[in-house]
């Protein structure tokens, strides 16, 4: 149900160069910055259960440009370039996800949608879907060197090192267990983090209580950004509270501003319950996005 002139067919590895251009395109649109890399799609290739020739769908305009691709496994993402908005590229696949959805058993399907964007907000809502989280892209402004404070008693901080990304995979899967849909396996779980080209290791700090791992900042090095990027924080469950978190951030602060970065961000959202943490070491909001959620029905 594509408008006239538009053409359709799956998404493949080969495409993560120009589905990165088509995703960072519409990032600089929508906030006048780029937040993805071609690691993060392709993270999307490596999702488990995923099939490319069925779970995704390029959409080409007359003259062969990507003018818009979609996802669905559980989740799903559709991204239209700014140039092709307005056509109903963005209602036709989300016929096509949801159609996906269905045809896949999914009881549900899920969309993530920036509260900037009316017009995709107004699309889902009018489709059923209901908001089931709200996440925040969090900042930290620092024109001056940040002070890194005295690490909690007990505790000893390192940049991570070839080695322990297994036991980080672990503190990080046993951490989210509170909130995440599924713990992810290690090899996709590397593919979102210690295996992306970006991901930096030296601005990546660790923390261990008797030579144990209790807490993770894990930090990407974004080609086409001018700012630093956390992308996951975790601490063990019964080390909360000591403020290891607090000085895991503090010390990827310090670590980005020596490489350069006057600004550092991350993404959180509701269901982790760790906004309070990340106002309480300075960072704000920067804009937010909604969760939104449809049941299905067979």
């Amino acid at each position: 149900m594509l408008p006239p002139g538009y053409r359709s067919q799956p998404a493949g590895t080969d495409d993560v160069d120009v589905i990165h251009a088509l995703v960072a395109d519409c990032e600089r649109a929508a906030n006048g910055r780029v937040r993805t890399d071609a690691g993060s799609v392709a993270a999307v290739f490596a999702r488990p259960g995923l099939t490319p020739s069925s779970d995704t769908v390029l959409v080409r305009d007359p003259s062969g440009r990507l003018a818009a691709w979609a996802w669905a496994d559980r989740r799903s993402e559709i991204d239209v370039h700014p140039h092709h908005r307005g056509r109903s590229l963005g209602a036709a696949l989300l016929d096509w996800v949801e159609a996906r959805a269905v045809q896949a058993g999914s009881e549900g399907i899920v969309q993530t949608v920036p509260d900037s964007d009316a017009g995709a907000v107004a699309l889902v809502r009018s489709r059923g879907y209901a908001p089931l989280v709200t996440a925040w892209l969090m900042e930290y402004t620092m024109p001056d060197e940040p002070l890194v404070p005295e690490a909690p008693p007990g505790i000893m901080v390192r940049p991570l090192r070839a080695g322990d990304e297994p036991a980080t995979h672990l503190l990080v899967q046993d951490a989210f267990d509170e909130w995440q849909e599924r713990r992810q396996p290690y090899a996709e779980w590397a593919k979102h983090t210690v295996d992306r080209p970006t991901f930096a290791p030296a601005l990546s700090p660790l923390a261990f209580h008797n030579a144990q791992l209790v807490g993770a900042a894990l930090s990407l090095d974004l080609p086409e950004s001018d700012e630093g990027y956390v992308e996951q924080v975790a601490v063990r469950r019964d080390q909360r509270g000591q403020g290891i978190a607090r000085h895991l951030l503090r010390y990827a602060f310090h670590a980005f501003h020596q490489a350069g970065r006057r600004t550092c961000t991350l993404w959180t959202h509701s269901d982790t319950g760790a906004l309070d943490l990340y106002l309480r070491v300075g960072m704000t909001v920067r804009h937010s996005s909604t969760v939104f959620r449809k049941e299905l029905r067979a």
